[in-house]
């Protein structure tokens, strides 16, 4: 297969390429396709300067934070006054996955670590009660160990992990 041939299969939207003098592969392009090309060049400069800035302040939270990592988590609200009490269900597998960072006052839970904004975040003076739930083997068998958290607000947020250090203080 020549040269010419394998800049085709790698061309970008369709660039006409041709042989130049002496054998040479050279590209053809047209003012219009130029200034295209440095279009999408700034483009793409920009959003990965984007993107960079939005990394340095995921660090930055990262950094200063006091906690944060993965944790498998469920919320749950307290009934009100009047209402039955919550149905059972503890077979339902509706643990996701969550960072969780623990920064300031606050505890953040974000969808994954990358994210800028939060899901969920709860004032630590809301919290009225941390304790633990008895561990249970999921799906794959894998055991899990469990804690709860309740705000004020009657959210209870139920975490779990594989990692017994995570979850299970000394």
């Amino acid at each position: 297969m020549r040269a010419a041939s394998m800049l085709r299969l790698f061309s970008l939207r369709g660039l006409p390429w041709g042989l130049g003098n002496g054998g040479q592969e050279k590209v053809e392009l047209t003012a219009a396709e130029v200034e295209s090309l440095r279009s999408e060049l700034a483009d793409m400069e920009e959003r990965e300067a984007q993107l960079k800035a939005q990394l340095e302040n995921i660090d930055e939270i990262l950094r200063s934070s006091r906690l944060s990592g993965y944790l498998y988590i469920r919320s749950r609200w307290a009934a009100l006054p009047g209402e039955p009490p919550p149905i059972d269900d503890t077979d339902i597998d509706d643990w996701l996955p969550r960072f969780i960072v623990l920064h300031g006052a606050c505890l953040y839970l974000y969808m994954l670590c990358t994210d800028l904004s939060p899901l969920d975040s709860t004032l630590l003076s809301d919290i009225v009660e941390v304790g633990r739930l008895p561990s249970f083997k999921c799906e794959d068998n894998e055991m899990r160990y469990a804690f709860f958290i309740l705000t004020r607000h009657g959210l209870r947020y139920e975490c779990s992990s594989s990692s017994k250090i995570k979850v299970c203080p000394s």
